[in-house]
């Protein structure tokens, strides 16, 4: 589909609580999502919705692991959590413009299947993994299929278009995010990939934040209560101060596993 595909709602369409308009934001990881709808829903006074990011829901999920420590079951339970945030925050009423969708944790599982349960994993550790799999690899494909039937057919019925942000921008090394740029790739066309399965409207759209935003309230002609310079300013800030935070716990928990890997030497030191 080009990035030309025909308006999804009547001009002004959701400019009234008659004809709310549901759009997902979607690309895969650092494309900018958490930007760009922050600074949508700024700009437009549309509210956004999103799921807790991974890091967030480990505190409570699994404490003290980051996600490159999860197992398989670890990891289809987190993708999980975060299916069950979004289609809880995506039950208000009226408009609203979504961080992702119900469909990419399921996209992110269908890719780890193909590169492996931790993509920025080395060679070795890889086939290791893999080799440890082969028993419940037929298991973990069947339920991945049946994870992308529910999750293809939540998006039909509850988004009305789709905005992709593609890969445009080098991969954050933050040292949390257990990917590979191969694995992102991947990701990224099996998101275009299935929005064409779907026949899910969708736009893509390129540039600056300014740019996509700029171009997103053009194309569904929404209203703007706040210029988009000043409303990037705002998200920039804010999506930077909330990252600040994740760092500096992860940062923390970080710490506490090192003192505890040093208590257990000392302790079998002492014996």
């Amino acid at each position: 589909m080009s990035d030309a595909t025909a308006t999804v709602a009547p001009s002004g369409a959701v400019r009234t609580p008659e004809h709310p308009i549901h759009l997902a934001i979607s690309g895969t990881y650092s494309t900018g999502k958490s930007t760009t709808t922050e600074a949508l829903s700024v700009a437009t006074g549309i509210p956004r919705t999103h799921a807790l990011t991974s890091r967030e829901i480990l505190k409570d999920l699994v404490p003290g692991k980051q996600v490159q420590e999860l197992s398989a079951v670890e990891l289809l339970a987190l993708g999980l959590r975060r299916l069950e945030e979004r289609i809880h925050n995506e039950a208000m009423p009226g408009s609203f413009v979504s961080d992702g969708s119900v469909i990419h944790e399921w996209i992110y599982g269908e890719a780890r299947m193909r590169v492996g349960v931790n993509p920025g994993d080395g060679a070795l550790h890889k086939l290791l993994t893999e080799l440890a799999g082969l028993p419940v690899k037929r298991f973990y494909r069947q339920y991945m299929q049946a994870y992308g039937q529910i999750t293809k057919a939540r998006a039909k019925r509850t988004y009305d278009a789709y905005v992709h942000l593609p890969v445009e921008f080098p991969m954050k090394a933050d040292g949390h995010r257990p990917v590979s740029e191969r694995f992102r790739r991947m990701s990224d066309e099996l998101l275009i990939h299935t929005l064409e399965e779907m026949e899910m409207p969708y736009h893509v759209v390129r540039g600056s934040v300014e740019e996509r935003v700029d171009q997103i309230i053009r194309i569904f002609d929404l209203p703007t209560v706040l210029p988009v310079g000043e409303a990037v300013t705002i998200a920039q800030r804010r999506v930077r101060e909330a990252s600040e935070l994740l760092e500096a716990d992860s940062r923390s928990h970080a710490a506490q596993r090192e003192k505890s890997r040093l208590r257990r030497i000392r302790y079998a030191l002492r014996y």
